[in-house]
This record gives C-alpha cells, sequence and structure tokens, in this order.
C-alpha cells in the first residue's frame, strides 16, 4: 500500500507538472488607434505570428484604447497590467524621450527608416536604454508617417512662419509646444483622449497630431475639422513595448518569437506607411478637407526656423550627449 500510495503521489504530480508545462500563457496587448486603422490589423498579424509559433503564448487584443490612454498605458506596462502595448511613447516620465518629438530631425522615408527601424541606431539605443530603466522592453519602433496639423480651417500664415491666430493641442512635450509655438501657433497640452472632444467642442482649434491617415480616419470620418496642413514636423513613431515584468517570465523562444512578430509588424507599418501615405491626403480632400500644400522651399523654411529657436532648448531637456549622438548617426 505504501508502494501504490508514492506512485499515486508520484503520478499527480507528474501530471501537474504535465499539466502546468502545457498551459498557455496570456499575453494582453493594448492599442490606441482608431478601429479603422492600419495599426489594427497588424495587431491581428502579431497574434497570429505569436500563437502559431507554438510557443506557448496566446495573446488577447484591446484595440482603441480600450485600457486607457498611451500615457497610462505606459504606466500599466510598467506595473507589469498590461504585458504588451503599441502607441506613442512620451516624455512625461523621461525627459530624454523628448528625442520622439524631435523636430526635422529626418525629411525622407529613407532617413526615417534608418533612424527608426534600424536596431543599431543611435535612436533606438538611446530609446531602450531609457524604457529599460523605467521597466520597460522596447520591441520595435514603427514609423507611420509625417505629422501635420489637423485644424477647423486653414490657419493664418499657413505657409510660413508667423501668428496663426489658432490654439492647437500639443502632446505632453516641451520640444513640440516650443515648436509649434515658434511657427506661430499657440500651444495647450493635453492627452490624446481629449483631443477629439477637445476639437469638436470648440476648447481648441485643432491639434499637431496626425499622419494624412491618422487624421482621415480620427477626425475626417466623423466630421471633426476642415483643414490637414502637412508640415510634416516628426515623424509619428510608434512603439511597440512591453512590460520588463513580463518579458522576464517569457523563456528563450518565446522572447524569440515575440520579438520576431513586433519586427514584422514595424517593418510592415512603415512599409504600408511609405506606399499609402498620399492617397488619405486624396481621402481627405474626398471628404471636404482643405489640404494645404506647401512647396520644399517653404518647408524649408519653417524646418530652419524650428531648427534654429528649438533645437538649443532640445540640448537643454535630453543633454548635448545625447543630441550629439542622434546628429552623429546621420
Amino acid at each position: 500500500m505504501k508502494h501504490l500510495s508514492k506512485f499515486a503521489v508520484a503520478a499527480a504530480l507528474s501530471v501537474s507538472f504535465v499539466t502546468a508545462a502545457s498551459a498557455d500563457m496570456t499575453l494582453k496587448l493594448a492599442g490606441v488607434v482608431p478601429v479603422e486603422h492600419f495599426g489594427n490589423k497588424l495587431l491581428d498579424q502579431i497574434k497570429s505570428d505569436i500563437e502559431t509559433a507554438d510557443a506557448g503564448l496566446k495573446v488577447k487584443i484591446f484595440p482603441a484604447g480600450q485600457l486607457g490612454s498611451g500615457e497610462e498605458l505606459f504606466e500599466a506596462a510598467a506595473r507589469g497590467n498590461v504585458d504588451l502595448v503599441h502607441s506613442v511613447i512620451y516624455a512625461h516620465n523621461d525627459p530624454v524621450l523628448e528625442i520622439n518629438s524631435l523636430p526635422y530631425l529626418v525629411s525622407t522615408w529613407d532617413e526615417a527608416e534608418n533612424v527608426y527601424l534600424h536596431k543599431d541606431s543611435a535612436f533606438n539605443k538611446i530609446f531602450s536604454e531609457r524604457l529599460d530603466a523605467l521597466g520597460l522592453k522596447l520591441l520595435s519602433n514603427a514609423p507611420e508617417g509625417f505629422v501635420g496639423v489637423v485644424a477647423k480651417g486653414v490657419p493664418a500664415n499657413a505657409k510660413a512662419i508667423g501668428d496663426k491666430d489658432m490654439n492647437i493641442r500639443v502632446w505632453s512635450s516641451q520640444v513640440i509646444k516650443a515648436t509649434v509655438e515658434t511657427m506661430g501657433f499657440k500651444g495647450t497640452t493635453m492627452n490624446w483622449g481629449e483631443v477629439f472632444p477637445a476639437i469638436q467642442s470648440g476648447v481648441v482649434d485643432g491639434a499637431i497630431c496626425c499622419t494624412a491617415q491618422l487624421a482621415y480616419s480620427t477626425f475626417a470620418t466623423s466630421d471633426v475639422g476642415k483643414a490637414f496642413i502637412p508640415y510634416n514636423v516628426i515623424v509619428e513613431n510608434t512603439t511597440y513595448y512591453g512590460s520588463k515584468r513580463t518579458w522576464d517570465k517569457l523563456n528563450d523562444k518565446q522572447k524569440e518569437v515575440v520579438q520576431a512578430a513586433f519586427d514584422k509588424a514595424a517593418k510592415d507599418y512603415a512599409a504600408w506607411g511609405r506606399n499609402n501615405e498620399a492617397q488619405y491626403v486624396d481621402k481627405l480632400v474626398e471628404k471636404g478637407y482643405e489640404v494645404v500644400k506647401l512647396s520644399d522651399a517653404e518647408l524649408a523654411g519653417i524646418s530652419k526656423k524650428v531648427r534654429s529657436d528649438v533645437w538649443p532648448q532640445i540640448a537643454e531637456i535630453v543633454g548635448q550627449d545625447v543630441l550629439d549622438q542622434l546628429m552623429n548617426d546621420q
């Protein structure tokens, strides 16, 4: 009987170990882009790539801000309450992350891909180190396109530096606030989740926020706003990142699978943005938006003034050494 009892206990333990080993870990993947946005298709792709890799992982998607704004998800991931996130990274917890809002760092898609997609770029190395210190794991940066201004109408002096007679939303960035004010706007800081109702109700006249795609999918399709000005101030660089608490729980194979899924998504994101940006300008026009066309010379004039006035302020915020690393990597 003693031998039978020992055998039964051993068998039970064996079953429990097998069950535990074969149980899938479910990861929460949260995003913030609107339902119609291409970024949500990539969330589905990530889920499929991870789950079909047979690494003992499942993914549950929470799209379109279901678990909170970008700022809220940043905090939730650091605490381990959300495992994986697709959102813009803000600098509210680390001023060095203001490099994500560095105006006119790049001017072309080739430059953007070199800076944001290459793992060994100075930008990605700095970004990864700063996120790591905050309890987050950088998976991939994903450039979507160049950012302009959505507004209730065409501002004054739209094609040059000068008083725009318009108050627009800026995200939580000293750099971007200084940028729009140099351009001639008044800037009001607010979270992304507040932007739509703020423009709709007239609290602000517009927002610096969007690629043509995002302007269309978020505002034009809801008949909010009347104009889009493609200043191409910065690259809309959305980021795939994870909770370090979750990352540390994964085995080597699982880490490899997750990283590969996000690297693939980031490349697809950039390729889609490069190839489809122009069509969303046309869609905006079809929805009744006025899209202001700026010449290369007009953009160069705005860029020159912004660099002259704002970049010295950036050095004070992020450190001249950080700025030098970015400039020397061009």
